[in-house]
């Protein structure tokens, strides 16, 4: 049997015995090469595939092991990268000659359980085409926009990075939005509250609704000043009940979870963004150790649908009657249905395993993240199943005739039912309560009731600007148009992250300066591709192709048609023109209006310069028009978002957090050199040998040496966490390292997660890993870090060694050449090497900017050796500096010797 993961494979292996061997192909084993022409549109199509660098051994695995097998399952995830995970296998043991003789089956499950697996292998199927068309197109779509659009943006847009056909759409919003934000022109209004005494001696406050017979709508009374004119003639009524109405609702519970609320609700519940909420479902959904048994705890976490089994809803309904009663058990199971546009229902919704598995339960066998993702998943499902909640509703009209009219409204819980489970945490984000906003409980009142006025208030708003995009609600934007898929949602973030188009800032995406340019040049130049409606109906193509009821080749043909056109309008495009249209497109946000009446544009060095967007070598920048003549210029805003980032590791000074109850040592959060870290111990401790008296030494004896003082033990803090708000427990378990995770399944060495110069990384015996910043030292567990050793090192994977010839130097005909090495690209001119910085892009690097690079190296190296004074050949040295060389060499000497002893 072949799965896509060892933890995977470890947990089936356990359920089906020694009959069956299950390995892991650690995913895709073949992809299409990263190079121009892996897909050919004038070949209808074809696609070039091969093994994937990490491919080799589990490949030469699955092929040792298939000549020796009665049949093959393949038992890749249940959906449309598992299904081409299923497809890459059987065509590399076609190639292998194998698949002819050889049964090869195709088995699916939802869950990892042992149950599950069993009926799975009952019940194979074939490959399904359908899901591998769909595959072959999305992946023949991403390939073409990105191999065809990229080039442009290199050439025309320089620093820009890459363009792709689902996050170009993604960065639109998330600009576009902050383009709303900058335009937004705040507007003032007031409310009037009034607080009133019951005759029960209860208070009651309401808003007033009503004014010398006119409704009040928000900007009604939009100054102070008649703010408090209307409070002073509030000030001289009396008040009555004069209208109660109260009603009995129903609040319903939500359905199970989806792949997209499970990140949305992840990220405004728990703080988890989402490819970390990816990475700890599948870590549940692969497999835990309890009690000796591994057992998958979720079901498959990548789906859209929220429909339950018939098993899943009877042993839900289970846990209710007997751990809540039967108050809290509906008559009926509750049935859902997805409102998702495009949404797929071949899976159930994200559910525990087994219901009776409570949080309690599982907690000691979790990490943190599992945990509380584990009981998000297990609540949100069983309450999907329990009774509606129960609330009255109270609301009061407080008035006087038509000359005022407060209103007032209030709610109590009759009966919680689902919220018992699921709102014990209340939600900052009130649109996503049950309840709404936090709302008074009325005291008991009949109408006629005369009010006492306790007191009349006004209250100053400002309307504000809609709130920059989380990962949630983003994700929900992403869902709500139909664009992509709620599997690649993390990835599209993350993408835009590592591109530097935008930047994540208390948990909301801001673009930089580099991903407004790039959104901007595509919607003027590829405005179709970047349209929501085309790229949700891209979306609901794909999905037809998976439904068999399209064939993928049309798609691609039609697309095609179109899209190349385009791409060969840009040909002849001229940098000016693009240039004028990013100026005239960005304008606005580069250049906002003053409120003095100044041109913005206007040049602050020379008489007739307009200040505008330029692109130079570098990339883009601000320059007068008068440019060279005139150098007034001014970076774009972006290039001071690394600057910005790096504040959040800044301390002020030390940070005593605590003592540390194992040593009674004290911790210490210091800033160094090198960034933030934490101490144990104060500055300097004494060994704890005994201390030696001083003597006075007599002729031939030795002087006792004092004990050695002590460093204390440090440690640097891992990138990302902040100085300031680290915890005493936080810094002790980083003080213990190195920590151990495990041993390795295979090898059976063991496994430790320590950090060192360069950041937190993985040891396993000689091996190591960098950890990727998505995973957390104190937390990682083994099924990840057997992951990660199985992946390929990154500090051995050299690109190609060709060398790119870029012409001959000016100065003296010799070459200078582009190369690849350990730590990057790098041009060479004889014997000098100098290092392409991240201002240069290497894909369009000209013979100008080499020799810039280099003659930059060269000066750097000729100021050292210029400071050094040097004395004529053959002069002697001085009485002092004889002195001086022979104290030195007398120093390194005697270090020496006691580094050798």
């Amino acid at each position: 049997m072949i799965v896509e993961s060892p933890a995977k494979a470890k947990t089936i292996n356990k359920y089906l015995g020694d009959d069956y061997n299950v390995i892991a192909s650690f995913g895709h084993i073949r992809d299409l090469p990263t190079k121009d022409g892996s897909v050919r549109p004038d070949q209808d199509f074809a696609m070039e595939w091969e093994l994937s660098e990490r491919a080799d051994k589990p490949v030469s695995e699955i092929v040792k092991l298939a000549q020796k097998a009665d049949s093959v399952y393949l038992a890749s995830d249940p959906d449309r990268e598992g299904e081409a995970i299923a497809w890459h296998v059987k065509e590399v043991l076609k190639e292998k000659g194998l698949a002819e003789t050889l049964p090869i089956h195709r088995v699916t499950f939802n869950e990892i359980t042992k149950s599950a697996v069993l009926s799975a292998i009952t019940h194979p199927r074939e490959i399904d085409q359908s899901l591998v068309d769909a595959y072959m197109a999305r992946r023949a779509l991403d390939y073409l926009v990105g191999f065809s659009l990229s080039p442009i943006l290199w050439r025309k847009l320089r620093g820009s990075k890459s363009a792709g056909r689902v996050q170009s759409v993604a960065l639109r919003l998330i600009c576009e939005r902050e383009a709303e934000i900058e335009s937004f022109h705040s507007n003032e209004y007031w409310t009037i509250k009034g607080t009133f005494i019951t005759p029960n001696d209860g208070e009651i406050t309401g808003t007033l609704t009503h004014f010398e017979g006119q409704k009040l709508d928000k900007f009604s009374i939009t100054s102070q000043q008649q703010a408090d004119k209307i409070k002073k003639i509030l000030a001289n009524l009396s008040y009555q009940a004069s209208k109660i109405e109260r009603k009995q609702v129903k609040r319903n519970p939500y359905a199970p979870f989806t792949t997209s609320t499970l990140q949305q609700e992840a990220s405004r519940r728990l703080g988890l963004g989402a490819t970390r909420t990816m990475r700890v479902a599948q870590q549940l959904y692969e497999g835990t150790d309890i009690a000796g048994e591994t057992v998958g705890l979720i079901t498959y976490m990548r789906t859209d649908a929220v429909s339950l089994s018939q098993e899943a809803i009877r042993q839900i309904r289970g846990v209710i009657e007997h751990d809540y009663g039967d108050d809290y058990l509906p008559r009926e199971p509750r049935v859902y249905q997805s409102t998702a546009k495009n949404a797929q229902e071949a899976h159930e919704a994200i559910r525990p395993t087994d219901a009776g598995r409570t949080p309690s339960l599982v907690a000691p066998y979790l990490s943190t993240d599992e945990l509380r993702l584990y009981t998000l998943i297990w609540q949100r499902a069983v309450a999907s199943q329990m009774a509606s909640a129960v609330l009255n509703q109270v609301s009061v009209e407080i008035a006087e005739d038509i000359q005022a009219i407060f209103r007032a409204t209030g709610s109590t819980v009759v009966f919680d039912g689902w919220l018992r489970i699921y709102q014990e945490n209340k939600d900052e984000d009130a649109s996503d309560s049950a309840l709404g906003s936090e709302e008074s409980i009325i005291p008991p009142l009949q109408e006629k009731d005369v009010l006492n006025q306790k007191n009349i208030v006004p209250e100053q708003h400002f309307t504000q600007p809609p709130p920059r995009y989380s990962e949630a609600s983003l994700v929900k934007k992403l869902e709500e148009l139909g664009i992509g898929r709620p599997s690649t949602y993390a990835s599209i973030m993350q993408v835009l992250q590592d591109r530097s188009y935008v930047r994540l800032d208390k948990k909301r995406f801001i673009p930089e300066d580099l991903g407004r340019i790039v959104t901007a040049f595509l919607e003027k130049f590829f405005s179709t591709y970047v349209q929501y409606d085309f790229t949700a109906d891209l979306e609901e193509k794909l999905d037809n192709i998976t439904n068999g009821s399209i064939a993928w080749k049309n798609v691609m043909r039609d697309f095609w048609f179109s899209f190349s056109k385009a791409v060969e309008e840009t040909t002849d495009l001229k940098v000016s023109e693009v240039i004028d249209a990013l100026d005239e497109a960005l304008g606005p946000h580069f250049f906002p209006i003053h409120e003095d009446g100044v041109d913005p544009r206007k040049c602050t060095q020379c008489a007739d310069g307009r200040m505008g967007l330029k692109l130079g070598k570098f990339g883009a920048f601000i320059g007068c028009s008068n440019y060279p003549t005139c150098k007034n210029t001014a970076a774009l805003t972006a290039h001071t978002s690394e600057a910005a980032v790096s504040d959040t590791n800044h301390l002020a000074g030390p940070r005593d957090l605590g003592v540390d109850p194992a040593t009674n040592l004290p911790v210490t959060i210091k800033m160094g050199p090198y960034g933030p870290y934490a101490q144990l111990g104060p500055a300097t401790t004494v060994s704890s040998e005994p201390a030696q008296e001083e003597e006075t030494p007599t002729k031939g004896s030795k002087k006792k040496k004092k004990a050695p003082a002590e460093k204390p033990k440090r440690v640097s803090l891992p990138k990302g966490m902040d100085p300031n708000t680290i915890d005493l427990t936080t810094a002790i378990k980083l003080l213990s390292l190195p920590r151990e995770i495990g041993k390795h399944p295979e090898t059976g060495e063991m496994i430790t997660a320590t950090i060192g110069r360069y950041g937190p990384y993985l040891q396993m015996g000689a091996l190591s890993r960098s950890l990727p910043d998505t995973d957390d030292l104190l937390t990682i567990g083994l099924n990840r870090a057997v992951v990660l050793f199985a992946e390929p090192s990154k500090a051995r994977k050299r690109p190609s060694a060709t060398a790119k010839n870029l012409g001959d130097h000016p100065k003296d005909s010799k070459p200078i050449t582009l190369n690849s090495g350990r730590f990057g690209p790098y041009v060479k001119w004889g014997r000098t090497m100098a290092t392409v910085t991240k201002a240069y892009d290497p894909e369009s690097l000209t013979l100008e900017q080499a020799v810039e690079i280099i003659e930059t190296k060269l000066a750097k190296v000729a100021v050292p050796k210029a400071k050094a004074s040097k004395k004529p050949k053959g002069s002697k040295k001085t009485e002092a500096e004889t002195k001086s060389a022979s104290a030195s060499k007398a120093k390194t000497s005697k270090t020496k010797a006691k580094k050798s002893s």
